[in-house]
């Protein structure tokens, strides 16, 4: 087995960048295909890990221990709902009181309801002469921000008991719509029109853009569900939240609110259920289901121009070895191996690479450095692994697509080398 010395792997790597030097353009070419490969898995690794990280944190604040019951499968296209699913009936407001009486390992259990684009509704809030669109108004009880935390009060209170049992016309404002409705005053204390409706406004949620798949909580307005009932009677698309205690099965608390949900909507034994059970993890299966085709778009760019800098390296030490075919001949005339000559030329391949993934790392480090410094929301993220990943496939393509040329060399016949012109 050969091994390469210090000095003989110093040697080969300075032939290789001299080989770069000497043929500058054709040596760019060579590499740009590598770098194009590198520098596109990198970046689009980086920028799908910070957001994987922003959806799961956004997932947690939902809860980590929060499900939903609703009609209808969430998070996917109604247009594609069978007809079992269409004819499903709508929730009744008493539901929860029942699940808190039948579901003991249950702890808090709440209903709300949505009036929002989504549902072919539009909602116009007022203040003056200042309006905001597409605000999404929601019924909540008092429990709801316990039990979904992402609907934190940055200032003034939450919908309370005491606004529930009076139908009281209060409101909670997102961020976004305080920040156009009351630019320069505080919103907390002031009066709204919502769809026509005096409101007052009893306190603003911490600011959430959301999601890119979804609005956040900014484009909320949240008043009390008991409200909500009386001015919006014909929204009758209602969801249940429920939470599990620590100490409790996630199981045995899944298993007694489906068990009060078929006694409720009087399913058969011998039926499924008319209602869905999910969890926040319905985020993070949407996420993955859309970033796939990036993975697979990115994949393909990326293995062709691997495929493209992998030809070029293959070409370029192709072309060494013929005009340096004297040279392989006189060294092995003083006693080179085979095995000397075919470390050479690998090596010189590898470096060849090494050059273009060093550049299309950096190149993948600034692009996720821009995209964190210009859209925070996307807060992407250059790992060591990927930095690894990226040096692997490197050092993987040089020396697959050297291969060839540095056996091709090894295996030329020394006599025939020294009479080569």
């Amino acid at each position: 087995m050969a091994i390469m010395t210090a000095s003989q792997a110093r040697e080969n790597c300075l032939a290789a960048l001299e080989t770069l030097r000497s043929s500058k353009v054709r040596s760019v070419l060579t590499v740009l295909g590598i770098v194009i490969g590198v520098s596109s898995v990198i970046s689009m690794a980086s920028i799908i890990q910070g957001l994987n990280k922003f959806v799961q944190d956004k997932v947690e604040s939902l809860g980590s221990r929060t499900y939903f019951v609703s009609r209808f499968p969430p998070g996917s296209d109604p247009s594609r709902w069978p007809q079992s699913i269409r004819t499903r009936r709508y929730f009744d407001y008493d539901y929860a009181d029942f699940i808190r009486q039948a579901a003991p390992d249950v702890q808090i259990v709440t209903t709300f309801g949505t009036r929002g684009f989504f549902f072919g509704d539009s909602n116009l809030i007022t203040n003056g002469d200042r309006s905001v669109e597409k605000v999404i108004v929601r019924g909540v009880e008092p429990q709801y921000a316990e039990a979904i935390p992402l609907f934190t009060v940055g200032r003034g209170r939450f919908i309370s008991a005491f606004d529930q049992e009076h139908a009281r016309p209060v409101v909670v404002l997102g961020a976004a719509i305080n920040e156009s409705l009351f630019p320069y005053t505080d919103a907390v204390g002031k009066t709204v029109r919502l769809n026509g409706d005096l409101y007052e406004v009893i306190g603003v949620f911490e600011h959430d853009p959301g999601l890119f798949i979804g609005p956040g909580v900014d484009a909320f307005a949240v008043i009390p569900l008991s409200n909500f009932k009386k001015v919006y009677p014909e929204a009758k698309e209602l969801i249940m939240a429920f939470t599990v205690p620590e100490n409790v099965s996630l199981q045995t608390a899944q298993d007694e609110v489906i068990q009060a949900m078929r006694r409720l909507r009087h399913v058969p034994a011998n039926k499924e259920n008319d209602f869905e059970l999910s969890s926040p993890d319905f985020l993070s299966n949407l996420w993955n289901q859309l970033t796939g085709a990036l993975v697979i778009l990115t994949s393909v760019i990326s293995s062709i121009g691997l495929l493209v800098g992998g030809i070029g390296v293959m070409n370029i030490m192709l072309i060494s070895v013929t005009e340096r075919t004297q040279e392989i001949g006189l060294r092995k005339a003083i006693g080179a191996r085979r095995v000397d000559i075919r470390l050479q030329f690998l090596v010189e391949a590898v470096v060849l690479t090494l050059v273009g993934g060093t550049i299309g790392i950096l190149i993948g480090a600034g692009v996720s450095t821009l995209v964190r410094t210009f859209v925070p929301s996307i807060p992407a993220t250059l790992s060591y692994l990927w930095v690894s990943i990226g040096f692997t496939i490197s050092v993987a393509v040089g020396l697959f697509f050297g291969f060839y040329p540095a056996n091709l060399a090894a295996n030329l016949d020394p006599i025939v080398c020294l009479r080569y012109e």
